[in-house]
């Protein structure tokens, strides 16, 4: 008999996925490009999204949306985020391969997959069969500004087979009335290149956004890393509720922007940091996803925008504030994207090295210790000296396995390296900084080792 394709996946799954379409002839039966994008988005999957990696029969069409999704961990935020609000229907309108729809179906009750590509929402539809969800619609029609007015049309887009009329985007949303609607615009242009301005985006947010709250209070958009905060605040407008910064295995992987209709304050911003993945298994046992589930992988900072602009900084004072002993605390991704530069010398009993030497000392464990360590990395102080010729020699010597890095100083990191002569890999971290003492800036050489 014909094996099928979840037997064919499994059996191939380290198989070079080249060879396997020279030989397609011999696989009758078996759709083999599918089967190799499959194989090749399974590779990243065991991580990313490790409760599809183990459904071996789930297909996947394409490998760019496969990189573009997010990851089980980032979506399942977003459902938590959702379900803090109440939330019982989410429209998500640009599905892809479905894993924040498939996240937000174990937070609301009903859920909406729409997809412009009739192949990954036909896709989606099979998957989500295969990973047991009810209670996800899918669709295939186009989002563009105007097509949310509520009169049916003739959509060519829509995959709704053997139905006439088909049903315009806005009669969809009227007729499933969402609580929220979530938009992922896509960041490539038609040539394929990466755009990071909204109107670039595909669709357009800021052209959508008073029909969106024509039809209900929340949207929520996921948007670029590589945003500027402060520019997309300003241009979404006054309906800003939160903004979440999303740093998963060190790298900022999505910022996440919910707006209310209803809203008119000041956006808070979320620090979002995670310390290892999580697996909607983790929720099976208890029920809906929900904030409170999250804390225990997710541990958030908050700050209010007027905070972050208000702040100044309170700057190391002399060569003693750099002694043996003291900890040097380097902000995660998640607080450098935040902007809290200088908020962290309020918030917390720090000083930092120097206007735009974005590191900071603290005399001992300062209060707060436990949380500033989920964002950032405390490193205990052994020895400093002024940055010259002769103390990078004599750093050379007595630490030769040092990790380095360099900021704000004439020097990039590779060079301070090459200088240094460090091939890396031991446990002393050796940093060439900056820092602007009240007698003058100077050149700083701080040797220390990473706190547990």
């Amino acid at each position: 008999s014909m094996e099928s394709f979840s037997e064919f996946i499994l059996k191939n799954e380290n198989a070079d996925t080249a060879k396997l379409i020279l030989a397609r002839d011999s696989f009758p039966g078996i759709d083999i490009s599918l089967a190799a994008n499959t194989i090749e988005v399974r590779k990243k999957f065991r991580k990313k999204v490790p409760s599809w990696y183990g459904c071996p029969g789930l297909a996947y069409p394409s490998r760019l949306s496969a990189e573009q999704c997010s990851s089980e961990n980032t979506a399942l935020y977003k459902a938590a985020l959702a379900a803090g609000y109440g939330v019982r229907a989410i429209a998500d309108l640009t599905g892809g391969l479905g894993v924040d729809t498939w996240a937000f179906s174990a937070a609301a009750g009903k859920v909406l997959y729409n997809e412009m590509d009739p192949v990954l929402a036909e896709t989606a539809e099979r998957n989500f069969r295969e990973l047991g969800c009810s209670g996800i619609t899918v669709r295939s029609v186009k989002i563009v500004p105007e097509s949310l007015e509520s009169e049916p049309c003739d959509c060519p887009g829509s995959q709704e087979k053997g139905k006439s009329p088909q049903t315009s985007p806005g009669k969809l949303l009227h007729d499933f009335s969402p609580d929220m609607i979530f938009l992922d615009p896509a960041r490539r242009d038609a040539g394929g290149a990466k755009v990071f301005l909204l109107e670039h985006c595909s669709p357009d947010v800021l052209q959508l956004k008073d029909e969106l709250f024509r039809i209900c209070r929340f949207v929520m958009l996921k948007l670029s890393p590589m945003a500027d905060i402060g520019m997309l605040l300003k241009r979404l407008g006054k309906e800003c509720r939160e903004l979440h910064i999303l740093v998963s295995g060190g790298e900022c992987k999505e910022i996440i922007v919910l707006m209310d209709r209803d809203f008119s304050g000041e956006c808070r911003i979320v620090a979002a940091s995670s310390s290892r993945d999580m697996k909607i298994s983790e929720y099976a046992d208890i029920g809906p996803v929900s904030t409170e589930r999250l804390s225990d992988v997710w541990s958030a900072m908050q700050f209010s925008l007027n905070e972050i602009s208000a702040a100044a900084p309170v700057l190391v004072s002399s060569w003693n504030d750099l002694a043996e002993g003291k900890l040097l605390f380097e902000p995660g991704k998640d607080l450098m994207k935040a902007g809290v530069f200088n908020l962290l010398c309020r918030k917390y009993p720090l000083k930092k090295l120097g206007i735009s030497t974005h590191y900071y000392i603290s005399e001992g464990c300062p209060d707060g210790y436990d949380i500033l360590g989920k964002h950032g990395k405390f490193f205990r102080i052994l020895e400093t000296m002024p940055l010259n010729n002769a103390s990078v020699k004599i750093f050379g010597k007595k630490y030769p396995g040092c990790e380095v890095t360099a900021r704000n100083i004439r020097m990039d990191t590779d060079n301070l390296r090459r200088r240094i002569g460090s091939a890396g890999g031991g446990s002393v971290h050796v940093f060439g900084l900056r820092c602007d003492f009240p007698s003058g800036p100077a050149g700083v050489l701080i040797a220390a080792s990473r706190c547990d």
